[in-house]
């Protein structure tokens, strides 16, 4: 995946907006004002940071050279992911929408409900 295609398919997620609130060169995705998803445009190597459950960090870590703890980040729970290594665009989708139902399961139950039928 390149950098628009992360885009187009943050944007597809149910309430999911973009936001630089950080500067002009690191566009953030967030759902329900919370972010999931930071991509950093001025990257010399393109990659996304998401949120990942304790679970699955190290796994990831271990399995993919494109996965490594993001930086600035609480590395217990942020990898960044490297677009143009080893992990594929399908196998990408699926830790951004991980990214997203993270973020969703820490909100109130109110508003999980609504997303229950999300993907």
């Amino acid at each position: 995946m390149n950098i628009e295609e992360v885009r187009e398919y943050c944007l597809s997620l149910r309430n999911t907006f973009e936001c630089f609130p950080f500067d002009e060169v690191n566009l953030v995705f967030k759902v329900e004002n919370k972010m999931f998803l930071l991509l950093p445009l001025d990257a010399e190597e393109p990659y996304v940071a998401v949120k990942c459950g304790t679970d699955y960090v190290e796994e990831l870590r271990e399995r993919y050279t494109a996965v490594e703890p993001a930086y600035h980040f609480n590395k217990k729970y942020w990898n960044s992911i490297y677009l143009d290594r080893d992990m594929e665009g399908e196998e990408l989708k699926r830790w951004i929408l991980h990214s997203y139902r993270e973020v969703i399961a820490k909100l109130p139950k109110k508003i999980r409900e609504m997303y229950d039928d999300e993907h």
